[in-house]
């Protein structure tokens, strides 16, 4: 093989500055498994990626937190030529070169072999937005969480997290409501089984207050910031708010309140180190009994490697419905 493409990012004093740029087999770092890249995805953290105070650790990088493709080359017993498989998280992207590339060379313990009932594109479609949202579930029916126990909120509901979330409940038979700034989107989110569409005010604390009416069962919250101190105020006795996102902002105002007088659980969820055993259960289960039931129906917008820069900013100014996947 000559050269294949990527989209690589470089910084330069205090400019990050973006091509595509021709890379050879070389040029990747080290790892057990090579991969041609069929499918990536753009995520809000890959928008953090390009900035100039960014996340990465090192430059010039690939972005791309997430990847899925075949096995060219293994020296990892685990993978051979020819097996379909997904990457996601970890440093991908970050301090080790990304999916945005039509080849990628990853750590044999950072590979999950596609399981059964998904191909290679409803991998990347469901991709680190659809993991964490059914993680998300998952910890929250951990914790006791079931249809009966009322009603389910999910915010940044048109986001990749939050559309994920919203189908895959509203599939387990939850009564879903959904939470978003954008009201062009209600039909959207009623399409993937939202009861209920709140605006992002009427979930935004403002009044500072530690306890409302008992509103939620749960929720499903990538947002953080303000619309987390609202969730903790407004979860029934005994629920939990799984938060795995900060779009809302970092800081969060809490009060013991909510957590000694209604026995809340406030569960954080790690997508990124999320240990490879529970992670293969994930999989699974996203392949099989929490598949979601949109994954073809307007939730997902497919673009080129040239694209990218223009829906990176979208995706930073809260501009982009579903998951977008990027087609090598």
């Amino acid at each position: 093989m000559e050269k294949f493409r990527a989209f690589v990012i470089d910084k330069q004093e205090d400019k990050i500055q973006s091509e595509i740029k021709p890379l050879s087999l070389t040029d990747l770092p080290e790892g057990d498994v090579t991969i041609k890249v069929a499918y990536s995805s753009i995520n809000y953290k890959d928008g953090l990626a390009t900035l100039p105070k960014s996340i990465v650790r090192n430059y010039p990088m690939v972005p791309g937190i997430d990847l899925a493709g075949t096995v060219v080359e293994s020296s990892n017993e685990s993978f051979k030529k020819g097996d379909e498989v997904i990457v996601t998280s970890y440093e991908l992207g970050i301090s080790h070169f990304g999916g945005f590339s039509e080849y990628a060379r990853v750590p044999a313990e950072w590979v999950v072999p596609l399981p059964e009932g998904l191909t290679i594109k409803e991998a990347m479609i469901l991709g680190t937005a659809g993991f964490t949202a059914a993680l998300s579930i998952l910890r929250l029916e951990e914790n006791g969480l079931t249809p009966k126990n009322g009603k389910v909120l999910v915010t940044g509901a048109t986001g990749g997290v939050g559309s994920i979330a919203v189908d895959i409940l509203s599939k387990k038979g939850y009564e879903v409501a959904a939470s978003s700034g954008k009201k062009s989107e209600h039909g959207y989110l009623k399409q993937l089984g939202a009861k209920e569409i709140l605006s992002r005010e009427e979930v935004t604390s403002d009044d500072g207050k530690p306890l409302r009416k008992q509103l939620f069962a749960a929720a499903v919250d990538p947002v953080g910031g303000k619309t987390l101190e609202y969730l903790l105020s407004a979860t029934k006795y005994g629920g939990s708010v799984a938060v795995s996102g900060l779009t809302g902002g970092a800081e969060v105002a809490a009060s013991v309140y909510p957590f000694i007088l209604r026995g809340i659980n406030l569960l954080g969820i790690d997508s990124v180190y999320c240990p490879m055993e529970k992670r293969l259960t994930v999989w699974e289960r996203l392949a099989s009994d929490m598949k979601p039931a949109n994954l073809d129906k307007g939730i997902v917008n497919e673009v080129s490697l040239e694209e990218i820069p223009s829906i990176v900013e979208k995706i930073l100014n809260g501009e982009v419905r579903g998951r977008t996947l990027v087609k090598m």
